[in-house]
């Protein structure tokens, strides 16, 4: 890794020979302030825009809005951008400020606060949360993205907590419900289909009367606020008082689904993990109806996506069912 370190005052030309000290560096001074070991110019502006791209990263020892109003308007994208610190005259902070994944920043900042004792700050939401984003990934791999949009779009996946699965070279790999995939290939073309496990379980709770069109959009939209497929939905299950309720006969019609009742006496056995409501337990003697009949309609060897999803009239609770791998 080619490294420059650049400087506007004497005190941190000298002490930026503490950063050659640890890590090989090319070091420009001015010449007016005469620092021995280090390359002397007249003029930063015109230097650092010279030799920008030829190096792999650059060290700035002095402001960081110095650095801003310098590096602006040479940089062009993440992908082809040297890396950029920022570390003040004292020599105390190391501050990642321009391409810290691809460039190496980030990597470079952690080394030089490990052999310089200083403290490095690092704002990339992957690094800060111990996470790894697709390009750290990539430059580990000693490999190319295909595209840097969606690598950005499956390293949000990752920061938001969201499952990202990663498909090495094998025949078949076989993995569960994820939001993203990482595929790892040295084929130029890759054919990649999908298929829709029936894994998700809606409990369903409404109003006497709700319209089939009301429920049916809000089912719609809590699928599409979780990025959930239509085509997965396992069945609808609900309570016994609803079992002729025409909205939900009708949705489930629509929705080619089976709708599972549930019987209140078999509610009664784990109303308790829910926060139910007082009416509802007056009016049909269970506090909670779409998060038990989703659960206990369920292979219950999964998870809740959705807790409770009110809006109209209607509760919705969504159970994840672990995929079978075997």
């Amino acid at each position: 890794m080619k490294i420059a370190v650049w400087t506007v005052t004497r005190g941190a030309g000298e002490n930026s020979k503490k950063i050659s000290d640890v890590i090989p560096v090319d070091i420009f001074t001015l010449k007016k302030f005469n620092v021995d070991k280090t390359f002397k110019i007249d003029d930063f502006t015109q230097e650092l825009e010279t030799k920008f791209n030829e190096y792999d990263a650059h060290i700035f020892v002095m402001a960081t809005g110095i650095v801003v109003r310098k590096i602006a308007h040479m940089l062009k994208n993440k992908d082809i951008d040297p890396g950029v610190i920022v570390i003040d005259e004292n020599i105390n902070f190391a501050i990642s400020l321009v391409s810290g994944h691809l460039g190496g920043a980030n990597e470079l900042t952690k080394k030089l606060s490990e052999k310089l004792g200083i403290t490095p700050i690092i704002t990339t939401s992957t690094d800060i949360t111990g996470k790894i984003a697709v390009d750290t990934l990539a430059q580990k791999l000693n490999g190319q993205l295909k595209s840097l949009e969606t690598a950005k779009e499956v390293t949000s996946y990752i920061v938001d907590g969201k499952k990202v699965s990663i498909l090495l070279p094998k025949n078949i790999v076989k993995r569960g419900s994820v939001d993203g995939v990482i595929l790892v290939s040295n084929r130029a073309e890759i054919k990649i289909t999908q298929i829709y496990p029936k894994n998700i379980v809606l409990g369903v709770g409404c109003k006497r009367g709700t319209t089939k069109e009301i429920i049916l959009g809000s089912i719609h939209e809590i699928l599409k606020m979780n990025n959930i497929s239509v085509k997965s939905l396992k069945h609808i299950a609900t309570v016994d008082v609803k079992k002729d309720e025409i909205g939900l006969l009708e949705v489930a019609k629509i929705l080619n689904l089976e709708l599972i009742i549930v019987d209140r006496e078999k509610i009664k056995t784990v109303d308790f993990k829910f926060v139910g409501s007082d009416f509802v337990r007056k009016t049909i003697g269970v506090g909670s109806v779409s998060e038990p009949c989703a659960l206990l309609s369920s292979n219950q060897d999964g998870e809740f996506i959705v807790q409770k999803y009110i809006k109209n009239g209607v509760t919705i609770s969504i159970y994840e069912e672990k995929i079978n791998e075997e």
